[in-house]
């Protein structure tokens, strides 16, 4: 691990991020992806279908706005993680250097193996508080905002990192390098560009058993009952099964959002959800209710007079 830790810190800061190395094989996979569906014939197929159309599209297909608005929502965010990683650094150094009761080698492997697994376990966490309180889905909701299902999807990534920042602190805190910290990250980050496509069937069921792959993921993000708030996974899907968030992939999900946005528009899918807070936290009397829209799951609704008998007559 000395070798890889030497090349990277010879590298210019803004190169040392892993995912600046994986780009051009993210777009070789996303052309070639696209490339393919175009010779099946789906993106002229679906050229003309409206957005929040019922009609569902076929596996594996493209459409042009809908990839475009993930490709440039994977670049700005490129910038914004930058910056919130620039912030970060200054938090988890001082935590490394002086909060840590001890500081672990960046040449051995087991620190490597701490931060991979860590990284992972703390993801897991995160993504399933991030589907769970309001005001974290806010900032993760544009990722599932898509009726597709392609490598593109995959560059749809979020602007606000600001929880994933909160979530990796237990990690320097644990003496594990910041930029061990991010270096982890970035390569968890790698792994999930490929789950996201439906031209990967079931794979061999040890790997599936161990390994978040695009079956799991497809059930991620799917918006069909059974398979809401499922595996959360990263890289390794047993901590879905350690936790009780798994689902196998049984049918063919349908993608997207409960409710379908009809916009390609970058801006408004980052943002309309903190909008919608702020508009439902405006029209609420009560501070719990206010609360409530803010930090309670996605879709909570204040309980009314008529249900609050009802409950209380139930109870009697």
């Amino acid at each position: 691990m000395g070798s890889i830790a030497d090349f990277l810190s010879a590298l210019p800061p803004q190169m040392r991020d892993p995912v600046a190395f994986a780009i051009p094989f993210f777009l070789l996979l996303l052309i070639i992806e696209w490339t393919a569906a175009r010779k099946l014939e789906h993106t002229e197929q679906m050229s003309t279908r409206p957005v929040g159309d019922e009609q569902r599209p076929p596996p594996g297909a493209y459409l042009t706005r809908d990839s475009y608005a993930s490709i440039n929502m994977g670049l700005v965010s490129i910038v914004t993680t930058a910056a919130w990683k620039a912030l970060a650094l200054l938090a988890y150094a001082a935590i490394f250097a002086y909060v840590a009761p001890w500081q672990l080698p960046a040449d051995a492997w087991y620190t490597w193996v701490i931060a991979l697994f860590g990284v992972d376990l703390l993801f897991y966490l995160y993504h399933r508080t991030a589907h769970r309180v309001r005001l974290i889905w806010a900032t993760h909701q544009a990722h599932h905002s898509s009726e597709y299902f392609n490598f593109a999807t995959a560059l749809r990534q979020k602007w606000n990192n600001s929880g994933e920042i909160v979530a990796w602190l237990p990690l320097p805190l644990l003496g594990v390098p910041p930029w061990i910290v991010f270096a982890s990250f970035s390569l968890n980050l790698i792994y999930q560009f490929w789950v996201h496509t439906e031209h990967i069937d079931k794979l061999w069921r040890p790997f599936e058993f161990v390994f978040n792959t695009p079956s799991h993921h497809r059930v991620h993000h799917g918006r069909d009952q059974i398979y809401l708030d499922k595996n959360y996974a990263g890289i390794l899907i047993i901590w879905d099964r350690m936790f009780g968030t798994f689902q196998p992939e049984i049918e063919r999900p349908n993608y997207g959002l409960t409710k379908p946005v009809d916009t390609f528009n970058i801006w408004r899918l980052q943002f309309r959800e903190y909008a919608a807070i702020i508009a439902d936290v405006r029209g609420a009397s009560r501070w719990r209710d206010k609360l409530g829209f803010t930090f309670g799951p996605p879709g909570w609704e204040p309980r009314t007079a008529a249900r609050d008998v009802s409950a209380a007559d139930s109870v009697v």
